[in-house]
């Protein structure tokens, strides 16, 4: 039997949060403080203090203060925000956004989508963490903006970026189990030219990714490597006041190994390629326009198994977005062209295929009022046409109160893989549709940040994986998130709350890998020279299968973090994962990570 956490429970912790600062709260009754800009949740540059959604920003800082050595780690620290992995590192993973398959998030690097289409995934776990500058995670319906998969969220990654002078950086990293990295690169700008150029090397001897009750004999007692090679590179170039071209381009080779039975592995190379150029400028003093192209490939190719096989995804797009002030915000005005083929030694009956959208938005604000409507029609050359279109409104009703509500429509079109895999597929799957309602209201004043959030996500014609895939009539996630960050000088804090019912509607069975209950809590202290920190990650009891019967037992990992300033320059960083040597796993049969330590030489003039 599992335990709800009450709402009103909830709500009584985000009370109780904000009346722990009273003094500071009326220190600054009546201030509006300098809220930073996104761009992921209306696709406009807006104030994260005029937005309707949920929206959570993961900054160079906060990254490099992480003990999160993977993308995945990295936003499963996030409120909201489960994941599941098949091991350590380069290994098969996937994340929950608010309870969602992972196949529900989009994921954009630079603005270009990036994925597996026969797996219908993003994909994770080649991408390198030194090359990013900032994340941008959406959560909730997002179709309306990006289409298909937009059910859950969107996760924008942004690599580094060059600014006017020369700013080298490098680090040095040495842990346990073989564990080595090498990162170096320079971003900088002159005049009208801005750039940026990395390099990172990884490498690790790792551990056994399987255990013996991983399902179809996989297990192997071995160690399963993972190396990394990976380059990225920006431009900007002003060609004047008004007109601007750039390009971006992130290259990423990993070789993984994995089990595959007694004393046999697999070993698969996994390639991924990101790449986009565009061409900017302002039509006039209220008409903004854009023209991207675009394209991506993920490649995994493994040549020693006992079943050898490719599959490789390449997406071409191309896409023209106009932004042109009004009396009632900036309206959005695009259309898009994007080309899906697959090139696999699997037989798919159908390997290629695109989707034609035309979109439209308006967001705006006036005084203590924010509002979004989006509208989206997306035509996919396999299952024709869908609608989508998001609604929100925001209400600061006091100066340090908000209120904000939203509904929006979603859908997923199924993959190659759910599709056409033999053996597995089912060719007369139909898309899901969604339907998502938020309702949430924030405190901010002084550096205190608390949100409390209530979702309910009903998807119509539910993918399942039993035996086959089959749409079912109705999956509902709904929950509560409650979040708070907290600047204190020199002690920053952070802390969430999660509670979440994801169930298959047909079976009443909760969907697999979604913990009913998540927290964390995390905290960092500087004093003179030294930086600590610690994180505390706590995930409640799941299932690993559809129907329940394979159950994922509850854990709380704490890892530990001190950083000492050198010199102005100069960085070392000591990190211990998993201090307390926690046995979990976050997917039936796969081993994570035990105690680990990192030691590393950070290099960064001020």
């Amino acid at each position: 039997m599992t335990t709800r956490v009450p709402s009103f429970r909830l709500a009584a912790c985000a009370i109780a949060i904000t009346t722990a600062f009273p003094a500071v709260a009326q220190s600054t009754a009546g201030e509006r403080p300098l809220a930073e800009t996104v761009i992921t949740a209306t696709r406009t540059a807006t104030r994260t203090d005029e937005l309707v959604s949920d929206v959570v920003v993961i900054d160079r800082q906060a990254i490099e203060s992480s003990t999160a050595r993977t993308l995945s780690e990295l936003l499963t620290r996030q409120a909201g925000v489960q994941m599941s992995a098949n091991g350590g590192l380069g290994k098969t993973s996937s994340i929950f956004i608010r309870g969602t398959e992972s196949r529900h998030t989009i994921l954009l690097i630079d603005g270009v989508r990036y994925g597996s289409a026969t797996a219908g995934t993003p994909s994770l776990d080649n991408i390198p963490v030194e090359m990013i500058e900032r994340i941008e995670v959406l959560k909730g319906p997002a179709s309306a903006l990006y289409g298909s998969e937009g059910v859950g969220g969107v996760v924008q990654i942004f690599t580094r970026r060059g600014t006017d002078g020369s700013h080298p950086y490098a680090s040095a990293t040495v842990g346990s189990r073989g564990y080595g990295q090498i990162a170096a690169g320079t971003t900088g700008g002159q005049g009208a030219l801005t750039y940026a150029i990395g390099l990172q090397k990884t490498r690790e001897k790792g551990f056994s990714a399987t255990n013996p009750n991983v399902q179809f004999g996989n297990y192997n007692a071995d160690r399963d490597p993972f190396d990394q090679d990976a380059v990225n590179g920006s431009f900007s170039y002003a060609v004047n006041k008004d007109w601007s071209v750039s390009g971006t381009l992130l290259l990423s080779n990993g070789l993984t190994h994995i089990d595959d039975g007694p004393g046999l592995d697999s070993i698969t190379k996994l390639n991924t390629q990101v790449l986009g150029l565009g061409v900017k400028g302002k039509v006039s003093d209220i008409w903004r326009t854009e023209l991207r192209a675009s394209t991506s490939r993920d490649k995994s190719y493994s040549p020693v198994a006992s079943s050898p096989g490719r599959f490789n995804t390449e997406q071409n797009e191309v896409s023209w977005q106009n932004e042109i002030d009004t009396p009632l915000g900036v309206a959005l005005v695009g259309i898009e062209r994007r080309d899906q083929d697959v090139d696999s030694t699997t037989n798919y009956v159908l390997k290629s295929r695109s989707i034609d959208a035309v979109f439209a938005g308006l967001n705006g604000s006036a005084g203590s009022h924010s509002w979004q409507v989006n509208v989206r029609r997306d035509r996919n050359s396999q299952f024709g046409s869908a609608n989508t279109w998001f609604a929100g409104y925001g209400y600061q009703f006091l100066p340090a109160w908000r209120f904000n509500v939203s509904h929006g429509t979603s859908f997923v079109a199924p993959s190659f893989n759910q599709l056409y895999f033999p053996n597995f597929g089912n060719p007369d799957l139909q898309p899901e549709r969604g339907r998502n309602t938020d309702v949430g209201i924030s405190y901010s004043a002084a550096g205190q940040v608390v949100k409390l959030v209530r979702f309910e996500n009903k998807i119509r014609g539910f993918i399942t994986n039993t035996t086959l895939p089959q749409n079912v009539p109705q999956a509902r996630i709904e929950g509560w998130t409650l979040s708070y960050e907290g600047d204190l000088g020199a002690l920053q804090l952070r802390a969430s709350l999660d509670s979440l019912d994801p169930r298959n509607e047909l079976t009443g069975k909760l969907l697999p890998r979604r913990a009913e209950q998540q927290a964390t809590l995390g905290a960092d202290y500087r004093v003179g020279a030294w930086k600590f920190g610690g994180s505390l990650l706590h995930l409640g009891n799941r299932f690993d299968n559809a129907t329940n019967t394979l159950p994922l037992g509850a854990f709380t990992t704490l890892d530990l973090a001190a950083d000492y300033a050198l010199s102005k320059a100069w960085t070392l960083q000591a990190r211990v994962n998993n201090a307390t040597d926690r046995t979990y796993e976050t997917a039936y049969g796969y081993n994570q990570a035990g105690r680990a330590f990192y030691l590393t030489l950070r290099f960064q003039p001020q």
